[in-house]
């Protein structure tokens, strides 16, 4: 504990009637460079007004902006085995696991939801970066399971929004079991004959790349997201050659067919709903009639 950042400071401040100003109320966009006021962004869907690039969003926000009205029943998170291994590197396992939650206020990386989109309903699955980079472990391969059988029990498709640098290392080979784990929980959807639709977003990387990120029936991704197993530097590493302007971009991968469609945020509950209802045969919401000028 740093005694003066945090006792000492608070307290002169409290006494000159100083406020504190928070670190976040500024943010760059990565691509230019633009000062971006932090409530402008999140109002803009953490989408940079100027240059379109596309943030990190919230996995809590995204499901609240995903769903219709803000409305949905949040699924709860399975309890699993905690820091099953002891892990320990720079810092114990079980402390990174607090950490996480007290920044996130969150279980674990995957928050689950089920509601309507554009009167659709669904199970949405989403990754939450910040909690220990959306890596794979126990917690979240169990809370996909238990999504896909909720869906299975609902007779609705899922979408899955992956953000994430791959499989848990702090918990090994039951880390890597999530993939199989999770391929099975996916084949389930596909037998009941439910949509399952992938939204790439930045980054999808790894294991979960290797897995249930890249099984759906269609594959969505974001302006410029990061998607691919190994890292560009890993790859030019091992091969000893320069790859392509972009290489691993939402875009490039749309041109050579690894990625069905990239849509912008601000389209994409449109675009689910207008997928979904094609893949389970659902007629399409009814255009409002235009107004009638009335003369006088």
């Amino acid at each position: 504990m740093n005694w003066i950042t945090n006792y000492v400071r608070p307290r002169i401040n409290s006494m000159l009637g100083r406020r504190e100003v928070p670190e976040n109320l500024w943010i760059k966009c990565p691509e230019t460079g633009e000062m971006v006021f932090h409530k402008d962004l999140e109002e803009n869907k953490w989408v940079i007004p100027a240059s379109g690039f596309h943030m990190k969003m919230p996995a809590k926000a995204r499901l609240a902006d995903l769903f219709d009205d803000g409305a949905y029943e949040s699924l709860p998170q399975p309890k699993v085995a905690q820091d099953p291994l002891k892990f320990r590197d720079s810092k114990r396992y079980a402390d990174r696991l607090k950490d996480s939650r007290i920044k996130t206020e969150q279980e674990d990386t995957i928050v689950a939801g089920l509601g309507h989109v554009q009167g659709v309903k669904l199970v949405a699955v989403v990754h939450e970066f910040n909690f220990i980079g959306g890596s794979l472990g126990m917690a979240a391969g169990e809370a996909i399971v238990k999504a896909c059988e909720r869906a299975v029990s609902e007779k609705c498709p899922l979408v899955i929004f992956p953000a994430s640098g791959g499989a848990r290392m702090q918990e090994g080979i039951l880390s890597l079991m999530q993939l199989p784990r999770t391929t099975v929980a996916v084949n389930m959807l596909k037998e009941a004959g439910l949509p399952y639709i992938v939204v790439l977003t930045n980054p999808t990387t790894g294991g979960v790349t290797a897995s249930y990120a890249m099984l759906g029936d269609v594959h969505i991704a974001e302006p410029g997201a990061e998607i691919g197993f190994a890292g560009k530097r890993v790859i030019e590493q091992t091969l000893r050659e320069k790859l392509p302007q972009g290489f691993q971009t939402a875009e490039y991968l749309l041109e050579h067919g690894m990625v069905d469609m990239v849509v912008k945020r601000h389209d994409l509950p449109a675009m689910l709903a207008k997928l979904l209802r094609m893949l389970t045969k659902q007629p399409g919401q009814q255009a409002l009639p235009a107004p009638v000028a009335i003369s006088a």
